[in-house]
């Protein structure tokens, strides 16, 4: 909204009564390049909601021996999907859709009085600058959506951190609200069951269905984050939506870092056990990621379709995740609306 009219002479401009919705994801690097890949797993790893050892034992580890080769192999697997018509990688295309569509949504009933936009914890558009954007723009009140349906401290807690430091920054700061965990929101449990029966319509339904989620090490629950607890939710409601027997949907983790033990069982290890026993036909999607990104695009059907098809599995079909289809779209439209109460 413009300035008030009634500001002396000389008053800079003072835009307000704006309200700003922004969404964020985890992030992703600008290029594939070793340089470009290696400052974005740099700022990535040293996140101490990520790995939270003590720096003087990590950093060196990080900066000396990680950093020397892991970019190269995390370039050449970006390279695999990366949206070369847009040169950029898939998480950034459909982040932005899915922040045009809830856009268009939301404008339908409040106009231009509510303005939406998307982040990146780590990387490009970076947290503060969409902040600050939406603050020069007029916006008085922010709602903050980090698009993870399970919450975990390395997740959601790491994306608040970032836009309370981005705050922290601002002379003048908008009212915050952030959007918690929507685990069990029934339309987001809806839509993706509607996934599922949509991989699999005209044909038989796989043995087994797994959901394989983002692993944590296994410390993080004792610790008290809920991750486990919200990924265990998510799967029995998939599976009451469904209506599929319980021994029908799996829950297992992927993703495992470093040494240390992690929440099991382990997607890749899960799914060649199933094939040794006689499983021939898996269904895999990966309801804690909003979009499709390496970590579905190349991890789950490079590694993990090999080490099922190498222990004898005939038949795997990769659900994609929920991106921008319409169903999504209303379901987080919907989680914004509840959260704008009383402001709108």
């Amino acid at each position: 909204m413009p300035a008030s009219d009634r500001l002396p002479p000389g008053h800079p401009p003072a835009p307000h009564g704006r309200i700003g919705v922004l969404i964020g994801n985890l992030g992703t690097p600008d290029a594939t390049d070793y340089r470009t890949v290696r400052r974005y797993l740099s700022e990535f790893l040293s996140d101490k909601r990520v790995i939270d050892y003590p720096a003087w034992k990590w950093q060196p580890i990080l900066q000396l021996i990680i950093l020397s080769t892991r970019p190269q192999k995390t370039g050449a697997n970006y390279r695999l999907i990366w949206n070369e018509e847009l040169d950029e990688s898939p998480l950034l295309t459909i982040t932005r859709a899915q922040a045009e569509a809830i856009r268009a949504d939301l404008a339908a009933d409040y106009g231009d009085r509510v303005l939406v936009d998307f982040c990146m914890r780590y990387g490009n558009p970076s947290t503060a600058s969409r902040l600050r954007a939406m603050v020069e723009a007029g916006c008085d009140r922010v709602l903050f959506l980090p698009l993870y349906p399970q919450y975990s401290s390395a997740t959601t807690a790491t994306a608040n951190d970032e836009l309370f430091r981005g705050l922290m920054r601002e002379k003048r700061q908008p009212a915050v609200r952030t959007v918690g965990a929507y685990m069990d929101d029934p339309a987001y449990v809806a839509a993706l069951a509607a996934s599922v029966t949509r991989a699999f319509a005209g044909r038989e339904p796989p043995q087994r269905l797994i959901c394989s989620y983002h692993g944590l090490p296994e410390r993080f629950l004792t610790e008290g984050d809920p991750y486990h607890c919200h990924c265990q939710k998510t799967t029995r409601l998939l599976r009451e939506a469904l209506g599929w027997p319980e021994e029908q949907v799996v829950t297992t983790f992927q993703s495992r870092f470093g040494r240390e033990e992690w929440l099991k069982p382990y997607t890749v290890k899960e799914v060649a056990r199933l094939a040794g026993e006689g499983i021939t036909r898996i269904g895999i999607l990966a309801p804690a990621f909003a979009a499709d990104c390496i970590e579905t695009l190349e991890e789950i059907q490079g590694e993990i379709q090999d080490a099922f098809k190498a222990a004898g599995g005939e038949e795997f079909t990769y659900v994609p995740c929920l991106n921008d289809a319409p169903d999504h779209i209303a379901a987080l439209t919907g989680i914004v609306r509840a959260n704008l109460r009383g402001w709108v």
